[in-house]
């Protein structure tokens, strides 16, 4: 049965007209509440992957659990529809259970709260945060095991249940939490961040009633979800056909040897809805790649990627969701069955947002994006120091954008545009390690008229023996060019051992060995070109050449020809000709070889074995 919202004063909101200043003062309101659950955030975390990195996500929804502001769209009418407890004045709620939220948060690691806003006895909002922690427990550290085959051996799993219950905190709860934790430190100080976070918004949400009156509040988030439900409604129309286009892509393997994984999507416009249909999509896997992919946060995905590209002004919220059908096969890699392990998510979830740009593509290829930088790949380094004190790194790794219509690509830039990397001078300060080397690697980005944005090389030399785990993609499947663009560079990691020995190490690998003096060459991919490289400016080339950007080989795929740093303006012309004269038809989009020439090719490409074709559970 659903949750019992139990409210003192049962007197309904009235619908009241707002005027257009006083609905762009409360609209701007909430997305400065927004921002300050974020500066909360970052002032008041310890692990470095929420107070440095960002990895957490804010929400403010209305009484009714919509989404006004926030990131991945509510997972409040999930969780409501899902919990048989009440929800009161005084509550706080937490829970890390995907399963509980059919997806809503997608890997145990994310912690979440939840804070109903009451007011004169009525509610009035919620607001609400996310945000990944370091460790929760589990069979390594970091609690993301690679090969973990049940969502049991992951670390806790916490369903919804109350810190605050009416006003009373909940010691012992906390205390069982956080007995599960190998960092129980950090993993406290960043719970209390993220209610603290939740209790601003709170505050402000009251203030905002309190001056302008409860109905004209209610009324002005009414408005809201309705103003970008019109905007939406007229970008489906005019963006999206009827006719049916696919789309499909993939996750490299598994960490098993097993790969790659195929998820595809149709996408058409049918009686003013877009329906997007994951039929075709592989069935779950056997590891933790799974992702359970919550409807609505593919709907809020689809939602961001049409805003951004064809109307950046529109403010998106979730007054759009009826307008988007999603279907998502059961049992498939992104619906597993309980018990499935979703640790490993990351992949899928950023290789979605590759899919939405080639889906919405095809019938303007004029908006079209490349592949770019769809992960966040994870770097884990742990073990005991001298002194007998635990250590423990979870660090997120930036990679090349996608070329684009308006421009190059980023050079090192993270998926999520709020996350920011962590200051080489902090991991040096805090973990026994030294970093070597953090650069851009000349000619990854994919070549065209916009380039991809280059990877990074960044060398980590371990000072004490502990293990590393790393979490990555995109080795076996590169990120593929549009629009006469080339594909970008894979990933790759290189392990050299103390004594020079250079070691090909997987991207996918658990419980790995080191000793001090090793040094890793995590090595993350470039994002696809955009465009006919022969069309490129030249001089272009030969700045970028000074920045160590690309290299005077890297040039020759743009057909330009650069000595001693310079265009040399004949030899240019000469190439370019001959280029233009010997190359096929531009298509839309450059895969680069076919999946069993990239088998064939493998070992002698990447130094590691080619995965093998997955095989598939009793689903």
């Amino acid at each position: 049965m659903p949750a019992q919202i139990i409210q003192a004063n049962t007197t309904p909101f009235t619908a009241v007209a707002v005027d257009p200043v006083t609905l762009d003062i409360i609209e701007n309101a909430l997305r400065n509440a927004r921002i300050e659950m974020d500066a909360t955030l970052v002032r008041t975390a310890m692990s470095p992957g929420i107070r440095e990195q960002g990895d957490a996500f804010p929400l403010i929804a209305d009484h009714t659990g919509k989404m006004i502001v926030g990131q991945f769209g509510s997972y409040i009418g999930p969780f409501l529809d899902g919990y048989d407890g009440t929800v009161e004045d005084g509550d706080l709620i937490f829970l890390s259970d995907p399963y509980s939220v059919q997806g809503a948060i997608s890997h145990s690691n994310d912690w979440l709260v939840l804070l109903p806003v009451f007011k004169d006895g009525r509610l009035i909002a919620y607001t609400s945060m996310f945000g990944h922690q370091s460790d929760i427990g589990g069979m390594v550290p970091g609690s993301m095991p690679i090969h973990a085959t049940s969502i049991f051996q992951e670390g806790v799993r916490i369903p919804p249940v109350k810190i605050w219950k009416k006003g009373e905190y909940n010691e012992d709860l906390i205390k069982l939490v956080m007995h599960q934790t190998r960092t129980p430190d950090w993993c406290k100080a960043d719970l209390n961040a993220l209610i603290a976070s939740c209790r601003v918004a709170a505050r402000r949400v009251y203030e905002m009633a309190e001056r302008f009156g409860d109905d004209v509040f209610t009324s002005a988030t009414t408005m809201l979800l309705e103003r970008n439900h019109r905007a939406m409604k007229q970008l489906i129309q005019t963006s999206i056909s009827e006719e049916r286009v696919s789309f499909e892509d993939y996750i490299c393997d598994d960490g098993m040897g097993f790969g790659p994984y195929k998820i595809k999507c149709t996408m058409w416009r049918e009686d003013g809805r877009v329906v997007l249909d994951f039929a075709g999509t592989d069935p779950q896997s056997q590891a933790s790649i799974n992702m359970l992919l919550n409807e609505n946060m593919m709907r809020m995905f689809f939602g961001i990627y049409m805003i951004m590209i064809f109307d950046p002004q529109i403010l998106f919220n979730d007054g759009y969701y009826d307008l988007i059908d999603v279907r998502i096969p059961e049992g498939s890699l992104l619906k597993p069955k309980f018990p499935a392990a979703l640790s490993g998510r990351t992949h899928v979830l950023g290789r979605l947002f590759d899919i939405l740009g080639g889906l919405l593509g095809q019938k303007t290829p004029e908006f079209l994006n490349a592949a770019g930088f769809s992960s966040s790949p994870h770097l884990f380094y742990a073990g005991t120091d001298k002194a007998g004190k635990w250590f423990q790194l979870f660090q997120i790794g930036f990679g090349g954008i996608p070329g684009r219509p308006l421009g190059d690509g980023p050079d090192g830039h993270s998926l999520f545009p709020g996350f920011t990397n962590v200051p080489n001078e902090f991991l040096e300060r805090y973990f026994p390690l030294v970093i070597e080397r953090y650069e851009t690697v000349p000619d990854s980005g994919g070549a065209g008229l916009h380039r991809g944005g280059n990877g990074i090389d960044m060398v980590y030399r371990f000072l004490e023996p502990g293990t590393i785990a790393i979490h990555d993609d995109r080795w076996f499947v590169p990120p593929w060019g549009v629009n006469g663009g080339e594909p970008g560079a894979r990933a790759r990691k290189v392990l050299v051992k103390a004594d020079g020995t250079e070691i090909v190490v997987g991207n996918k690998i658990e419980d790995y060995p080191v000793e001090p003096g090793d040094r890793l060459h995590f090595v993350t991919w470039g994002g696809g070109g955009w465009g006919d490289p022969l069309e490129r400016d030249p001089e272009l080339l030969a700045i970028e050449l000074a920045q160590g950007l690309v290299t005077e080989k890297g040039a020759l795929r743009y057909g330009v020809v650069l000595k001693d740093g310079a265009v040399d303006a004949a030899a240019t012309e000469a190439l370019r000709t001959k280029m233009r004269a010997e190359r096929g038809e531009i298509g839309v989009f450059n895969f680069g070889p076919d999946i069993e020439t990239l088998r064939a090719n493998c070992l002698a490409e990447t130094g590691l074995p080619a995965p093998k074709a997955p095989r598939w559970a009793n689903v």
